[in-house]
Order: structure tokens, then C-alpha cells, then sequence
């Protein structure tokens, strides 16, 4: 039997190279269409709030409920989101890396900062009329979710931006605070969802309205669900594909 040819050779083992690297699509576009998706789940989680909720306002009514979702879905998944993406951006593989240190631990920090105000918002929502608080499985796996979020922004914090860690922790923790940070966010997406079915579930309620009969909130809203699925998955996946990842360096800058 005669050898393969060269151009036999080039069909046979390199077509799964060829069909992965047709499939490889580039970050930069990729990013984009994440970010518009960012901001079209908070367009439409405000939308859903002022259009069949009635709007915000600070005086502990329902109004006052309705900064929960606009934030909740702002900090702990967009904001979230975008500061997970941030060492996946090309431009980090180069140069100083504390410049982009600072930017995902900000991003991180803002995400937090909005997570906190949307909770004061649902508490105080809840004190002012009477509502107990945590008692739902909704209640739980969101508090749970802000604790280990808090719990990962001060240990990161410490491990990565203080100059006093050492080189051995930072590489011990490293993988820990990587795997976190897509558990929290997988959490972050199902708090979410699960409190948009929640809120629709004590909302329509009447005969004309009820959830089963599918009004056009509940179809806005369940799309809304689908959207911040969606955004996570997108944001769980980019974490995971390997050409998009860092490359470790032993570099002095890459301990600084």
C-alpha cells in the first residue's frame, strides 16, 4: 500500500484543526455582542419596572421594590460579567498587569456596591409593609450569592492587589478564585431568574392577568429571564475556551 501523500496527510489529520480554527471566533466581536446583550437584559428589566410595575421611587411602597431587579440584575450579573471578562481582553496579555488588576477588581467592587442597595431595597420594601424577610428559596440562594461574593472580592483583594502577598499564595489561590468566580455568577443568573418568576407569580394574580393565561408582561418578562440565562452561559463560556485565556508568565511583571 503506498504512503499518504502530503496533500493526503494535509485532508486527513489537519480537517479537525481546520473546522476548530473556522469556529474560533475573535474576541472583539464576541465582546460586543455581550456587552449590547448587557445592556439590552438592563433595558429591559427597567422597562418591565416602570411599564407594568409602576416605576421607582424611595418612599418603601412597591416603587421602592423595584430598584431590586434593576440592581440586582445590573451588579451581580452585567457588572459581574464584564469584570470575569476583563483578563480576556488581548490588551491584558502585555504589559503592566496591575493597571487591569485594578480595573476587575473595580468593576468587581461597583458590581458589589449595586448588589448591596438592591438588597437594602427589598428589605426595606419588606420591613415597610409588613413582609417577612428570607423565607423563600429565592431569598436564600441570593443572600448566599452576595456572601460569597463578598467573601471573594476581600480574599481577592487581599491575595492579588495587596503588594505584601506572597508569590506562593497568589499561585495557591489563583484557581480557587478562578472557579469562584464562575460559580458565583452561575448563582448570580439563577437568583435572578428565579425572582423575575417569583415577582410574576405574586403579581399576576387576577383573572385577567393571571400568569397561566401568558399576559404580555409575563411573556416580556420570561424573555427577560432567557436574556440574563443567556448572558451568563455566554459569560461561563468565555471563561472556559482556552485561546482566549491569559498566558501565564513567570515574568517579574506578571508577579509584581
Amino acid at each position: 500500500m503506498a504512503a499518504p501523500s502530503d496533500d493526503e496527510g494535509a485532508v486527513g489529520p489537519r480537517c479537525p484543526q481546520r473546522s476548530m480554527a473556522m469556529l474560533d471566533i475573535p474576541f472583539p466581536p464576541f465582546c460586543a455582542l455581550l456587552g449590547s446583550l448587557g445592556v439590552l437584559c438592563v433595558a429591559l428589566v427597567g422597562t418591565w419596572c416602570q411599564h407594568w410595575r409602576g416605576g421607582f421611587s424611595l418612599d418603601g411602597g412597591s416603587r421602592t421594590f423595584n430598584w431590586h431587579p434593576v440592581l440586582m440584575v445590573t451588579g451581580l450579573v452585567v457588572f459581574y460579567g464584564a469584570a470575569a471578562l476583563v483578563y480576556r481582553i488581548p490588551y491584558t496579555w502585555n504589559g503592566p498587569k496591575l493597571p487591569w488588576k485594578l480595573l476587575h477588581g473595580g468593576l468587581a467592587l461597583g458590581a458589589f456596591i449595586l448588589t448591596v442597595l438592591g438588597l437594602a431595597a427589598v428589605f426595606r420594601f419588606h420591613n415597610s409593609n409588613g413582609i417577612p424577610n428570607m423565607y423563600s428559596l429565592h431569598s436564600w440562594m441570593g443572600l448566599g450569592t452576595v456572601l460569597l461574593f463578598s467573601c471573594q472580592w476581600a480574599v481577592g483583594f487581599g491575595a492579588f492587589l495587596l503588594p505584601w502577598a506572597p508569590t506562593w499564595l497568589r499561585q495557591l489561590y489563583k484557581p480557587i478564585h478562578v472557579f469562584f468566580g464562575s460559580t458565583i455568577l452561575m448563582l448570580s443568573v439563577a437568583s435572578c431568574v428565579s425572582g423575575i418568576n417569583e415577582k410574576l407569580f405574586f403579581s399576576l394574580k387576577n383573572g385577567t392577568t393571571e400568569y397561566k393565561l401568558l399576559p404580555a408582561e409575563a411573556v416580556f418578562a420570561n424573555t427577560l429571564g432567557i436574556l440574563i440565562l443567556l448572558f451568563g452561559v455566554l459569560v461561563v463560556g468565555a471563561l472556559a475556551r482556552p485561546s482566549w485565556k491569559r498566558p501565564d508568565s513567570d515574568s517579574l511583571d506578571s508577579r509584581q
